[in-house]
This record gives C-alpha cells, sequence and structure tokens, in this order.
C-alpha cells in the first residue's frame, strides 16, 4: 500500500503541475482531460487512504460492537480529513467552529477547533516542503484587496481561487451558499437528526423569508429563500472575486495563493508592479 501510494501521490502532484500550465496557457481541451484525470486518481487516492486508516478499526469494531455503538466510538479518519469532508459539503471557506458543528450534524462526529490552527500551519509546511505532493491541502482564505490571509476561515485547495477570494460581499454570500448546501445536505439523509435540524435552523433563522421557527423548519423553503437573496449580491460579489483572483495570479507565488501573503510583502509587490 504505501509504494502504491507515494506512487499515485508522484502522479497526482504531475497532473497538478500539467493541469495547471494547460489552463494558464488556454489549452481548454487539454484541461478537461487532465481534470478528469486528475479527479480519478484523488478518488483512487482517497479510497486508498480510507483502506489503509480504516480497515483494521472498522474490522475491529464490527466484531465488538453494534452499530449504535460504533457511532459513539469516535471517527475513523484523521483530522485533516474530517475537515475536508465537512468543506466539501459546504463548498466555501468556513471558520473552525462551523467546520465542526457541521461534521457533527452529517457525520456524527466533531473535534476541538484549537486543533485546527497548528493544522493549516503543518499544511503550508508541508506544501512549502514538496508543492502539490498531497491531491490537495487545507489552505486560507485571501481578503480580495490586499491578498492576505482571512484570519479564522479554512478553505480547500483544489477549489477555484475565485471560490477562496473574500469581497465586501462574499461573507453574506457564503452565508447563503452555505445555507443552500446544508439544506441540500439535509434533504439527502434519509432521517435528519436533531443536530442537522438545530443547524439548518440557525442558518433559516437569519435569512429572511425562511422558516423562522423550528417547528417549521422546511429545507425547500431555506434553500428557495437564500437563493433569492443569494441572487441579489452574486454578480456584484463574483466580480470582486475574479479580479482579486486575477491579481493573486499575476503577483503571488503557488505557496502565496494558497496560504497568503504578509502584507508587507503585498506592498512591496504592488509598488514594483
Amino acid at each position: 500500500m504505501s509504494e502504491a501510494a507515494e506512487e499515485l501521490e508522484r502522479r497526482i502532484a504531475g497532473l497538478r503541475v500539467a493541469l495547471r500550465k494547460a489552463v494558464l496557457g488556454k489549452d481548454s481541451a487539454r484541461a478537461s482531460s487532465l481534470r478528469a484525470e486528475l479527479r480519478a486518481a484523488e478518488r483512487t487516492w482517497d479510497d486508498m487512504l480510507a483502506e489503509a486508516e480504516g480497515a483494521d478499526q472498522a474490522d475491529q469494531a464490527e466484531q465488538s460492537v453494534g452499530p449504535e455503538t460504533r457511532t459513539n466510538q469516535g471517527p475513523l479518519l484523521p483530522l485533516r480529513e474530517q475537515v475536508h469532508e465537512a468543506l466539501s459539503l459546504l463548498t466555501v471557506p468556513a471558520a473552525p467552529k462551523l467546520i465542526a458543528t457541521v461534521h457533527e450534524a452529517f457525520f456524527a462526529h466533531t473535534f476541538a477547533t484549537s486543533k485546527l490552527t497548528s493544522l493549516k500551519r503543518d499544511e503550508e509546511r508541508s506544501f512549502r516542503l514538496a508543492p502539490y505532493a498531497r491531491p490537495y491541502y487545507l489552505c486560507a482564505a485571501l481578503t480580495a484587496d490586499r491578498l492576505s490571509q482571512v484570519r479564522g476561515l479554512l478553505a480547500v485547495s483544489t477549489w477555484r481561487l475565485e471560490r477562496r477570494v473574500i469581497g465586501p460581499l462574499s461573507p453574506r454570500a457564503d452565508f447563503l451558499t452555505s445555507a443552500i448546501r446544508i439544506a441540500e445536505a439535509a434533504q439527502r439523509l434519509p432521517e435528519p437528526t436533531v443536530a442537522t435540524q438545530r443547524l439548518l435552523w440557525r442558518f433559516s433563522a437569519n435569512i429572511p423569508g425562511a422558516p423562522a421557527h423550528p417547528a417549521t423548519m422546511d429545507s425547500h423553503a431555506v434553500i428557495a429563500a437564500a437563493q433569492a437573496e443569494l441572487d441579489v449580491h452574486l454578480a456584484e460579489d463574483e466580480r470582486t472575486r475574479r479580479a482579486g483572483a486575477q491579481r493573486a495570479r499575476d503577483q503571488l507565488a503557488d505557496a502565496e495563493q494558497l496560504f497568503g501573503t504578509r502584507l508587507e510583502q503585498h506592498a512591496d509587490t504592488s509598488r514594483r508592479s
């Protein structure tokens, strides 16, 4: 497993470099092909890792406890993958507290948010030592004006840069997007849990036109109300994010595009340009 995983990681790293070159070179056909190949490789990597890290524990759990007990025994996935699960559900940068709450509501486990500060530092250190060696990194959101790290928000490196740039309207737009994604995820559950309903209500209570009481909670109504307000902000927010993302591509190295730049470094870059 170890040799196979390392070989796959090297292949993924090579695909990422090739994809970046294809995108920058405006070779859309090759970029599309490489993107599909990269996604398939990443899925294979995820499967290999889950099998290696979870198989033994899962077998032991099956032999010793019933399914009701297993949900309370703790997660089989490492912390970074739990965070990745929650962020992948939300699809927008999020604060540690929300990430933990989402993971508890939809994946049955939570974690101490204090661990995420050191986790992000570890991710940056890993990237700088071996760029693109991992299928994804937990990284930063960037301010649209200064391209500096937005404190308190985590994102995923495989997201388009536009999704990680934060402008004046982005916090509200991302809040509404989160509400929609949570409501959609709740619809996919066979039976929503109390934690899921509570989380959905917390979002709904802050959206005009959405159900305002837990007893009247309706995920379809939440989606409709959130989308109606999001449509008001979306075009302007996307313009700001696109402009910030383009400046980041023009001015920042790969590591800074993922983890942000210090304000004084950005100021020097702006003066030179």
